[in-house]
């Protein structure tokens, strides 16, 4: 597994979104992009 550091460009992926599409990453290059993870956040426990 390779580690980024500070300054690395991320590489490209594919994450689910809440309305039922996919987001690309790099579909959104020049735009300011947040991504935050909540463990077990919207999952049944």
């Amino acid at each position: 597994m390779k580690h980024l550091k500070v300054g690395d460009r991320a590489p490209d992926f594919t994450l689910p979104s809440h309305l039922d599409t996919s987001v690309k990453l790099s579909n959104l290059r020049g735009k300011a992009v947040v991504i935050a993870f909540f463990p077990l956040a919207w999952t049944p426990v």
